[in-house]
């Protein structure tokens, strides 16, 4: 008797630990969540600026564009130690790759296929 009340206990106390780890984990998504818009909103403006500033034989055009979308803040660990991120725009058919970090932007290149220094 006194085995199957212990067995009973740690099973309670199991899922006990893992409900609490499951609403940890949704804790931290939803505040990952909202990290992620509050820098996203706050270097939307300047990678819009940018990526209109930007010289290239391809303009873009984001005030004034027919189809404009967001794709989103990114990144790429290139190495053990760096990590590369990307804001990236596209305006009527034209990607711009916005760097925050180095404030620099890329019309019509691929992220991926960046030279980093």
């Amino acid at each position: 008797m006194t085995f199957q009340r212990i067995v009973v206990a740690l099973l309670v106390l199991m899922v006990a630990g893992l409900g609490a780890i499951g609403y940890f984990e949704w804790k931290m998504a939803v505040q990952v969540r909202t990290l992620k818009a509050f820098v996203e909103g706050s270097v939307f403006n300047e990678a819009v600026l940018a990526c209109e500033q930007a010289k290239s034989s391809t303009p873009f055009r984001w005030n004034g564009g027919k189809s404009t979308s967001v794709i989103g803040l990114s990144s790429v660990k290139l190495d053990k130690y760096n990590v590369s991120a990307s804001y990236t725009l596209v305006a009527d058919g034209v990607y711009c790759d916005f760097d925050p970090i180095k404030r620099k932007a890329d019309i019509g290149s691929s992220f991926l296929e960046r030279e980093t220094f």
